[in-house]
Protein backbone atom coordinates (compact mmCIF):
# COMPACT_ATOMS: atom_id res chain seq x y z
CA UNK A 1 0.00 0.00 0.00
CA UNK A 2 1.39 3.62 -0.89
CA UNK A 3 2.16 6.13 1.74
CA UNK A 4 -0.03 8.79 1.38
CA UNK A 5 0.10 12.15 2.76
CA UNK A 6 -1.32 11.99 6.46
CA UNK A 7 -1.62 15.55 7.61
CA UNK A 8 -5.36 14.82 6.23
CA UNK A 9 -5.86 12.18 9.04
CA UNK A 10 -3.65 13.50 11.70
CA UNK A 11 -5.63 17.46 11.66
CA UNK A 12 -8.44 17.98 13.17
CA UNK A 13 -10.92 21.06 12.19
CA UNK A 14 -11.60 23.24 14.99
CA UNK A 15 -15.28 24.73 15.57
CA UNK A 16 -15.75 28.15 16.07
CA UNK A 17 -19.02 30.67 17.69
CA UNK A 18 -19.06 33.96 16.15
CA UNK A 19 -20.34 36.61 17.97
CA UNK A 20 -21.44 40.22 17.26
CA UNK A 21 -20.99 43.14 19.77
CA UNK A 22 -22.69 46.07 18.64
CA UNK A 23 -21.08 49.26 19.60
CA UNK A 24 -20.87 50.25 23.30
CA UNK A 25 -22.98 53.30 23.58
CA UNK A 26 -26.05 53.89 21.45
CA UNK A 27 -25.24 56.92 19.33
CA UNK A 28 -21.53 56.83 19.06
CA UNK A 29 -20.27 55.84 15.48
CA UNK A 30 -18.22 52.62 14.78
CA UNK A 31 -18.79 49.58 14.22
CA UNK A 32 -19.45 46.63 16.12
CA UNK A 33 -17.07 44.09 16.74
CA UNK A 34 -16.61 40.46 15.87
CA UNK A 35 -15.62 38.34 18.28
CA UNK A 36 -14.31 34.81 17.46
CA UNK A 37 -14.28 32.16 19.88
CA UNK A 38 -12.70 28.61 19.73
CA UNK A 39 -15.01 25.67 21.06
CA UNK A 40 -13.65 22.71 22.10
CA UNK A 41 -14.55 19.78 19.43
CA UNK A 42 -16.56 17.61 20.07
CA UNK A 43 -15.04 13.80 21.49
CA UNK A 44 -15.84 11.45 19.16
CA UNK A 45 -15.21 7.42 19.30
CA UNK A 46 -15.51 4.91 15.69
CA UNK A 47 -18.27 2.96 14.96
CA UNK A 48 -16.48 -0.01 13.25
CA UNK A 49 -12.54 -1.13 13.24
CA UNK A 50 -10.78 0.19 10.33
CA UNK A 51 -7.17 -0.89 9.03
CA UNK A 52 -4.19 -0.28 7.28
CA UNK A 53 -1.09 -1.84 5.95
CA UNK A 54 2.19 -0.17 4.70
CA UNK A 55 5.77 -1.25 3.71
CA UNK A 56 8.83 0.44 4.81
CA UNK A 57 12.22 -0.64 3.68
CA UNK A 58 11.02 -4.01 3.54
CA UNK A 59 9.13 -3.84 7.44
CA UNK A 60 5.42 -4.68 7.25
CA UNK A 61 2.78 -2.28 9.42
CA UNK A 62 -0.14 -3.75 9.96
CA UNK A 63 -2.50 -1.27 11.47
CA UNK A 64 -6.01 -1.45 13.47
CA UNK A 65 -8.17 1.40 14.98
CA UNK A 66 -10.92 -0.23 16.64
CA UNK A 67 -14.18 1.26 19.45
CA UNK A 68 -12.47 -0.13 22.46
CA UNK A 69 -14.11 0.56 26.34
CA UNK A 70 -11.19 -0.30 28.78
CA UNK A 71 -7.82 -1.99 28.74
CA UNK A 72 -8.94 -5.10 30.11
CA UNK A 73 -10.50 -5.62 26.51
CA UNK A 74 -7.38 -4.10 24.96
CA UNK A 75 -5.46 -6.30 26.22
CA UNK A 76 -7.41 -8.97 24.99
CA UNK A 77 -6.83 -7.69 21.76
CA UNK A 78 -3.13 -7.67 21.54
CA UNK A 79 -3.20 -11.20 22.90
CA UNK A 80 -5.41 -12.47 20.42
CA UNK A 81 -3.13 -10.46 17.59
CA UNK A 82 0.15 -12.52 18.94
CA UNK A 83 -1.54 -15.43 18.13
CA UNK A 84 -2.60 -14.54 14.68
CA UNK A 85 0.84 -13.31 13.71
CA UNK A 86 3.01 -15.48 15.57
CA UNK A 87 6.19 -14.27 13.33
CA UNK A 88 5.71 -10.59 14.24
CA UNK A 89 8.47 -9.05 15.66
CA UNK A 90 6.79 -6.35 17.86
CA UNK A 91 2.56 -5.74 18.55
CA UNK A 92 2.94 -2.33 19.64
CA UNK A 93 -0.66 -0.19 20.68
CA UNK A 94 -2.11 2.53 22.15
CA UNK A 95 -5.62 2.88 24.34
CA UNK A 96 -7.49 5.83 25.04
CA UNK A 97 -10.33 5.20 27.40
CA UNK A 98 -10.62 7.51 30.11
CA UNK A 99 -8.36 7.01 33.05
CA UNK A 100 -7.08 3.49 31.35
CA UNK A 101 -5.14 5.13 28.43
CA UNK A 102 -1.88 3.08 27.57
CA UNK A 103 0.98 3.56 25.02
CA UNK A 104 2.70 0.45 24.29
CA UNK A 105 6.23 0.41 21.87
CA UNK A 106 6.57 -3.35 23.06
CA UNK A 107 10.20 -3.90 22.78
CA UNK A 108 10.36 -0.91 20.03
CA UNK A 109 13.02 2.16 21.22
CA UNK A 110 11.14 4.16 24.05
CA UNK A 111 8.61 6.67 22.50
CA UNK A 112 9.09 5.39 19.18
CA UNK A 113 5.81 3.83 18.90
CA UNK A 114 2.95 3.46 21.32
CA UNK A 115 3.48 7.75 22.30
CA UNK A 116 2.88 8.44 18.61
CA UNK A 117 0.04 6.12 17.76
CA UNK A 118 -1.34 7.85 20.49
CA UNK A 119 -0.96 11.36 19.74
CA UNK A 120 -2.70 10.18 16.57
CA UNK A 121 -5.75 9.53 18.42
CA UNK A 122 -5.15 12.73 20.41
CA UNK A 123 -5.27 15.00 17.98
CA UNK A 124 -8.50 13.64 16.78
CA UNK A 125 -10.16 13.94 19.74
CA UNK A 126 -11.08 10.64 20.27
CA UNK A 127 -12.25 8.28 23.24
CA UNK A 128 -12.82 5.13 23.87
CA UNK A 129 -10.25 3.62 20.90
CA UNK A 130 -7.59 1.22 20.38
CA UNK A 131 -4.79 1.43 17.94
CA UNK A 132 -2.65 -2.03 17.30
CA UNK A 133 0.19 -1.86 14.70
CA UNK A 134 1.86 -5.52 14.04
CA UNK A 135 5.06 -5.29 12.93
CA UNK A 136 7.08 -7.57 11.13
CA UNK A 137 10.70 -6.49 10.50
CA UNK A 138 12.51 -6.54 7.29
CA UNK A 139 16.23 -6.44 7.89
CA UNK A 140 16.91 -2.53 7.55
CA UNK A 141 16.92 -0.60 10.89
CA UNK A 142 14.91 2.49 10.19
CA UNK A 143 16.03 4.45 12.95
CA UNK A 144 13.95 6.70 15.62
CA UNK A 145 12.52 8.91 13.03
CA UNK A 146 11.61 6.66 11.25
CA UNK A 147 9.67 4.36 13.17
CA UNK A 148 7.99 7.46 14.65
CA UNK A 149 6.95 8.14 11.43
CA UNK A 150 5.46 4.81 10.46
CA UNK A 151 3.90 4.42 13.36
CA UNK A 152 2.19 7.74 13.17
CA UNK A 153 1.57 7.14 9.05
CA UNK A 154 -0.16 3.40 9.82
CA UNK A 155 -2.58 4.71 12.84
CA UNK A 156 -3.62 7.96 10.52
CA UNK A 157 -3.76 5.91 7.45
CA UNK A 158 -6.57 3.51 9.26
CA UNK A 159 -8.34 6.56 10.80
CA UNK A 160 -8.85 8.13 7.37
CA UNK A 161 -11.45 5.24 6.77
CA UNK A 162 -12.95 4.68 9.95
CA UNK A 163 -16.30 5.81 10.90
CA UNK A 164 -16.72 8.20 13.41
CA UNK A 165 -19.81 9.29 15.89
CA UNK A 166 -19.75 11.70 17.92
CA UNK A 167 -20.05 11.01 22.19
CA UNK A 168 -22.89 12.78 24.15
CA UNK A 169 -23.04 12.65 27.81
CA UNK A 170 -26.49 10.44 28.88
CA UNK A 171 -28.71 10.94 31.57
CA UNK A 172 -31.11 9.04 32.66
CA UNK A 173 -34.27 10.39 34.41
CA UNK A 174 -36.99 8.64 36.71
CA UNK A 175 -40.24 9.99 38.26
CA UNK A 176 -43.34 8.37 39.45
CA UNK A 177 -46.50 9.90 38.71
CA UNK A 178 -50.59 8.88 39.00
CA UNK A 179 -52.19 6.76 36.41
CA UNK A 180 -53.81 9.49 35.05
CA UNK A 181 -50.64 11.26 34.36
CA UNK A 182 -48.64 8.25 32.26
CA UNK A 183 -50.22 9.02 28.98
CA UNK A 184 -48.77 12.92 29.10
CA UNK A 185 -45.35 11.53 30.62
CA UNK A 186 -44.92 9.15 28.03
CA UNK A 187 -45.62 11.57 25.05
CA UNK A 188 -43.10 13.76 26.49
CA UNK A 189 -40.75 10.91 26.48
CA UNK A 190 -41.32 10.13 22.58
CA UNK A 191 -40.93 14.08 22.07
CA UNK A 192 -37.53 14.50 23.38
CA UNK A 193 -36.26 11.42 21.55
CA UNK A 194 -35.35 9.29 24.50
CA UNK A 195 -35.34 5.94 25.24
CA UNK A 196 -37.68 4.20 27.63
CA UNK A 197 -35.66 1.95 29.59
CA UNK A 198 -38.41 0.57 32.29
CA UNK A 199 -41.98 1.14 33.06
CA UNK A 200 -43.36 -0.28 36.33
CA UNK A 201 -46.95 -0.26 37.65
CA UNK A 202 -48.15 -0.57 41.25
CA UNK A 203 -49.69 2.31 43.32
CA UNK A 204 -48.21 4.68 41.37
CA UNK A 205 -46.35 4.02 37.48
CA UNK A 206 -42.68 4.75 37.50
CA UNK A 207 -40.71 4.86 34.17
CA UNK A 208 -37.25 5.14 33.71
CA UNK A 209 -35.88 6.81 30.21
CA UNK A 210 -32.39 7.60 29.19
CA UNK A 211 -31.43 11.34 26.88
CA UNK A 212 -28.55 13.46 26.05
CA UNK A 213 -27.42 14.89 29.31
CA UNK A 214 -28.19 18.67 27.48
CA UNK A 215 -31.94 17.78 26.85
CA UNK A 216 -32.33 16.80 30.50
CA UNK A 217 -33.20 19.62 32.14
CA UNK A 218 -35.63 21.29 30.11
CA UNK A 219 -37.56 17.64 29.71
CA UNK A 220 -37.65 17.99 33.93
CA UNK A 221 -39.05 21.27 33.44
CA UNK A 222 -41.78 20.00 30.87
CA UNK A 223 -42.97 17.44 32.35
CA UNK A 224 -43.19 19.38 36.02
CA UNK A 225 -45.03 22.69 34.64
CA UNK A 226 -47.54 19.44 33.35
CA UNK A 227 -47.51 17.46 36.49
CA UNK A 228 -48.64 20.43 38.41
CA UNK A 229 -47.17 19.09 41.70
CA UNK A 230 -47.63 15.53 40.86
CA UNK A 231 -44.43 14.45 39.95
CA UNK A 232 -42.17 12.29 42.13
CA UNK A 233 -38.53 12.31 40.88
CA UNK A 234 -36.14 9.78 41.80
CA UNK A 235 -32.16 11.25 41.53
CA UNK A 236 -30.88 11.19 37.60
CA UNK A 237 -27.87 9.33 37.16
CA UNK A 238 -25.41 10.68 34.48
CA UNK A 239 -23.70 7.96 32.07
Amino acid sequence: MPNTNTKTACAYAKKCAVVFRPPARSGTSGAGVVALYTQAPMPQTLAAPAHSELIIKKSRFIGCVQPMPDRASAQAVVDALWKQHPGAAHVCWALLAGGQSAAVDDGEPSGTAGRPMLDVMRHQDLEGVLATVVRYFGGVKLGAGGLVRAYTDCVAQALLTAPKVVLQAMATLECSVPYSLEGLLRREIDAAGAELLRVDHSSLVTLQWRLPKSQAAACQQRINDSGQGRVGWIEAREM
